[in-house]
Order: C-alpha cells, then structure tokens, then sequence
C-alpha cells in the first residue's frame, strides 16, 4: 500500500468503484462519492495527476452532491492506453465513456476539468453526451492552443527557440525520481504560485510523481500539438473559467482567450498569487464556483432561478 494512503490527508474513500470501457477498448477507473440521488459533479483531473487531486473537492461535496472522479488514460487507476492511444479524441471518448456510465439517460451534472481535463471538456464539447448531460461547466487552469509558445516556465524571450525547448520539456523521458526537497521545489516554481503552503506543494509533488512515465511523455506530445480553439466555440452550456494570476504552464492569456470564444460565458476568476495547480492551491474557491454553478443550473430551484436571470437579461 503507498505511503500517500497512510496518511492524515489520504484522499477520501469512494461508496463505489467501477471500470467503464471507451471508444477503443481503454479502460477507465472510476470513483464515485456521496449520494447516488444528489445533484452530480463530474470532475476530470489535469496532465500526470489522478483522482487524488480532486480530495479538497471531494470532501466538501460528497456531503451533498454525487461526485464522480475517473483517472485519464494511463495516469491512476486507469491503465495503459488502447488502439486510440493518446489524443484530443481520446480525452472526449473517456469522458463520455464516464458519462454514459454514471448519469441515467438525461440526469444533469456539473462538468469541470482541471488543465487537460479541461481539454477533454473543450474537445468533446460537440458530442451529444456532453450535451445530454451538461448542465454547466467549469474550467480550471487550461488552454485550447499555443500551449508551448505561450508557456512561462522556461524564463527566456518569447520566441522558436522558447516554444522548442518547453516542446522538449513537455515530451521528456526522463524519470521524475522520488519527491526530494529538490523536486518539490521544481515542481512548485514551475506549476504553484509562490505563495503556495508547504504542505499543498507536497500534495501535488506526491501526485505527479506517481504518474507513470509512458502516459506523461505521450500526453505531453499531445500537449505539445494542441488546437481546440475551434471546440471551445462549441461548447454551448453555460461555463466558468478559473485562473492563476502566477500560472507558468496555462498562462491567464489562454483563460482570456477562451472567455472570450465561449458563446456562455460565466466570466473568468483571476485567483492573484495562484499557480497552475488552483483545485489544490485555493480549493475554497474552486468548490465554491462548484457549489454556485450546481446551486444554478442542476437543482429544480436553481434551474428555475437561473432562466428567470436569463429571461430578465
């Protein structure tokens, strides 16, 4: 059993475990918490993290809410990639594979990702199980395009030879090695806001140093050649976006860029000192937008509330 599970701060036991198969055959690993009847949120986590991300989240809601957490394709509980492999078609096929699985035919949900689980939000924003299912979104810390070229992490000048070497960062095969105070420092400037407590950078060092290395090189590639500018105009519910004023990897320009193209915008949340990493770095916040966007759009009363709004407006 790992170290992570021994601990004061082990994420929350799920009431049920289940297996859903995609697309291609992949299997997925899903959690479920809380009441099966409660309003639902499905949340997806970002690049080399798993459902742990999400504990902050988890433990907050599961008192009210069914929440459904699943791993991506190779990271967690989920093995290894099947004849898809890994791509932006991918991301929607395992979303809508968890879908399917834990919403009854027509049951709304809260849908919210985290970076690439953003990008699997983003990528199957035209498909009809999104559509059926969604009842409003929430997308944390993530971009549609330009990911290399506008990434901070590597302080040089804008510019090829920037957009190259963070393209060869993204794809590298080197192992990241056990969490050291050295990694965790690493891992804090290039993801979390400075001022990020001590033991919420150990959480996430703890997280991504589990992933596997073949799932982190291979979605890196993928991160690497982005372009979901084209889907975020689809994607028609009602959606929220949230931002690290101090993000290195998905920089607040990606969060104003999509602002701007949603057709429902919620509006964009600039978190001031925040990182990459804001489900753990202010999750306060990210559940409460959570609690708000449920208490709108997937109770009777909020569904009530939320057009008598729009009718006004």
């Amino acid at each position: 059993m790992s170290r992570l599970l021994h601990r004061a701060d082990a994420p929350p036991v799920p009431v049920r475990e289940m297996t859903v198969t995609s697309a291609d055959g992949s299997r997925v690993h899903v959690e479920l918490h809380g009441p099966e009847d409660a309003p639902a949120v499905v949340l997806a986590h970002g690049w080399t993290c798993n459902t742990h991300f999400w504990a902050a989240q988890i433990r907050d809601l599961a008192a009210d809410h069914r929440v459904v957490v699943y791993d991506q394709r190779g990271h967690g509980r989920s093995p290894d990639a099947g004849p898809g492999g890994y791509s932006t078609q991918a991301l929607a096929d395992d979303l809508e594979a968890v879908l399917r699985a834990t919403l009854a035919p027509g049951r709304k949900a809260v849908l919210a990702g985290h970076s690439m689980g953003g990008m699997a939000l983003m990528a199957a924003a035209g498909r009809d199980t999104v559509r059926e299912h969604g009842a409003a979104v929430l997308l944390c810390s993530t971009g549609s395009a330009r990911l290399t070229a506008e990434s901070l992490v590597l302080p040089l000048r804008a510019g090829g030879l920037r957009t190259r070497m963070t393209a060869a960062v993204l794809g590298a095969r080197a192992p990241l090695g056990p969490v050291t105070a050295v990694s965790r420092a690493v891992l804090k400037y290039a993801t979390m806001g400075r001022g990020s407590a001590p033991e919420r950078v150990d959480t996430c060092a703890r997280i991504v140093h589990a992933c596997p290395r073949k799932a982190r090189v291979a979605w890196g590639h993928v991160l690497a050649e982005l372009d979901l500018e084209a889907d975020v105009r689809e994607l028609g519910l009602p959606t929220a976006v949230i931002a690290g004023t101090e993000d290195r990897l998905t920089p607040p320009v990606h969060a104003r860029a999509i602002e701007a193209a949603l057709p429902h915008s919620l509006g964009l949340t600039e978190l001031t000192g925040m990182g990459h990493m804001t489900p753990v770095e202010a999750p306060e916040v990210v559940t409460a937008k959570l609690r708000e966007l449920v208490d709108l759009y997937v109770t009777v009363d909020g569904a009530a509330e939320a057009v008598s709004k729009e009718e006004v407006a």
